[in-house]
Formats: C-alpha cells, structure tokens, sequence
C-alpha cells in the first residue's frame, strides 16, 4: 500500500500524476519539441539536481560489464548537461560517486576513478565550449591523485564560464558534509569567532561544499529507486522529487522534460498555505 501511495506521488517519466493544482502539461501526446516549448513557457527551476542512477542495471540488461554502464552515464551526463543548458538551466548537481561507493569491489572503484579522468580529460575542451563551469563537491582528500590532477585542471579550465554551473558530487555524502561543516563551526566557536547560540542555518548552509549555490528547486531520480541516498539532505528540504523508472543510460532531454513539467504543475507552499 506506501509503495502504491509514493508510486502515485512521484509516478515516473511519461505517466506523471495529475494533480488539480498549478499549470497542467498533457505530456503524453507531446514530441521532444513541442514539450520543450510549452516547458519554457513555464517557470524553470533555477537548480536541478540528479541522482543519476541504474547504470549497473543497465549494463546487465545489456550483457554488458558493469563499467560498461558506467561509462554510458558518463557520456548521458554530459548529453543531459547540454540539453539543460540548452533550455535554460542555470545550475546542475550531478551524484557521480558516494561516499559509500567506496564499498564497491576495487576493481569497479579504480574503473570509476578511470572513467572520471578519462571524462574530463577527453571532453574538455567541449565543456569549455558550451560554457558549462565544473566544480567537484564532496571529499577531496581521499581520492587518488590522478583524479584530483584531471579535477583541478577542470575546474581551472571552465572556472571563466557562466552558462550553466555544474556540481560533480565525488566522494560525496550528505551526513558527512553536514558533519564537516559542524566541525568547522565548532573550531570558530573554540576560538572565539562564533558564539554556539549565535548559529544559524545559514551559517550551517555557508560551510556546505555548495556555499553560493541556490538550494535545489527540483531533485530527480532515475532508475525507479524513491530513497535519496544520502544526496544534498540539508539543501533538499523544500526540493520537489520526481523519480524517474528510466535507467540514467536511457534518460534523454524529453525525460528532463517531462520531470521538470511534473515540477511546473506542482504547488510549492514552503510550509505556508
């Protein structure tokens, strides 16, 4: 019975719930086209952010190694960047590689660090060209140093851009950047530059990994799962869901749609009536 109540609350790309309230999109008659154009008529979300997942299934679906997956998310992540930028969007946070990822077999970790330096290095030049700025959020102190080298070039590389900012979630965990930041706070307050009763939670949301960057307006989730999985839980609190049933190898700039239209039709109170 609750999987049938989260099923209709947050129903998948192509058969979204309709609800009485906010602007109606009769999605399923629409082309990629027309979609995009009654979208755009709406208010977009300033900041998307994606749980990009089902890559390993995809992968076995298509009798295919696990990595083989992976490096489809690489490339559908940087379509979907594009697509979005191409719309409107005006800031992104991809979930690349958790914090519990790090209890994945070696074999598939290493492959993913590969992956990753393969992606930046290889596609440069192009994320420089459509104007998308890269900043990696999470841990930095425990990934190997060929991934920190390709992280450093790329942030450097893109740091002029301003059509669309993308966060790159990398040995990230939401429980452990709200703990980073309480130790942070806690130093200044042992040192007399914050008194305890003094914090806020904008003081807590200024020493996040995305101090600067608007909350999310809109958070997806491919692959069926309805859980958040540890992914911007101080940020998310007045996010709207979607969860999408399309394995991230298989979302497609219609999907974006079609997730962002579920949003347009949503009526966001924030607590008020």
């Amino acid at each position: 019975m609750l999987r049938q109540v989260f099923s209709r609350l947050f129903s998948g790309a192509g058969r979204y719930a309709e609800r009485p309230a906010g602007r109606r999109v009769d999605n399923t008659v629409k082309d990629t086209d027309s979609l995009k154009a009654e979208v755009g008529r709406g208010k977009l979300p300033l900041h998307v952010a994606i749980i990009m997942d089902g890559n390993g299934r995809w992968a076995q679906r298509q009798r295919l190694p696990r990595l083989s997956g992976h490096a489809a998310g690489g490339k559908k992540a940087e379509e979907i960047v594009k697509f979005a930028q191409d719309i409107g969007i005006k800031h992104m946070t991809l979930y690349v590689f958790s914090t519990e990822n790090w209890r994945r077999p070696k074999d598939e970790v290493k492959g993913l660090m590969s992956l990753l330096v393969d992606m930046f290095e290889r596609r440069l030049e192009d994320l420089v060209d459509y104007g998308a700025r890269i900043r990696v959020i999470g841990r930095k102190d425990r990934l190997p140093q060929h991934v920190l080298r390709a992280i450093i070039k790329v942030e450097e590389r893109t740091q002029a851009n301003a059509k669309i900012f993308v966060n790159l979630a990398i040995d990230y965990g939401g429980r452990d950047e709200i703990s980073r930041a309480a130790q942070e706070l806690a130093k200044k307050a042992v040192l007399g530059e914050i008194l305890p009763e003094a914090i806020r939670e904008e003081h807590v949301s200024s020493h996040l990994d995305t101090a600067g960057v608007p909350d999310p307006d809109l958070v997806i989730r491919t692959g069926g799962e309805m859980r958040i999985s540890n992914f911007l839980i101080w940020q998310s609190a007045y996010a709207e869901l979607v969860v999408s049933p399309v394995l991230w190898p298989d979302f497609s700039g219609r999907d974006l749609l079609l997730a962002i239209s579920e949003y347009q039709r949503r009526d966001r109170r924030f607590g008020s009536v």
